[in-house]
């Protein structure tokens, strides 16, 4: 025969919620982040891995939050420089602009001036060698014409 609970024997407020069962996700959870405070040195290795063991074999989700109470909180993550070229011309320009200044600054008979100066003329010789070509390719007809396809 079942026992039935018998209502006057409870006393009002002292009901207590059912126990809810921890789930993996629950667990890895709490893993992540002892893992995590033992690398910040927040946790020996020896206490973050009896914590550790704590946190798999716990079977409900109370005995969770003891484990990460003593800690503070994960600090939020510093957002990265941006990558690409975007970055890569920022750098340019900076490295350019202290060249250039410190050139200036040391005076034009000075060899860091005469450098620089050969620097950037053979730079824009370059650059519009470059321009020359690619116009003579692109507005000539392309490459075809400099093959001798005929003459073979």
């Amino acid at each position: 025969m079942t026992a039935v609970p018998d209502a006057s024997n409870d006393a009002i407020g002292s009901h207590t919620p059912p126990r809810v069962r921890a789930s993996d996700t629950d667990r890895a959870a709490v893993a992540a982040l002892l893992q995590e405070a033992v690398a910040r040195g927040l946790l020996t290795h020896d206490e973050g891995g009896e914590r550790l063991s704590t946190a798999f074999a716990a079977r409900f989700v109370d005995e969770l939050p003891p484990l990460t109470a003593d800690l503070p909180p994960t600090p939020e993550p510093i957002p990265a420089s941006p990558v690409g070229w975007l970055r890569l011309g920022s750098t340019l320009a900076a490295q350019l602009r202290y060249e250039v200044q410190t050139s200036v600054a040391s005076g034009v008979r000075s060899r860091r001036f005469v450098v620089m100066l050969l620097a950037a003329v053979l730079l824009i010789g370059m650059l519009v060698t470059v321009g020359v070509l690619a116009a003579h390719g692109l507005l000539d007809g392309g490459y075809e014409h400099h093959l001798d396809i005929d003459r073979r």
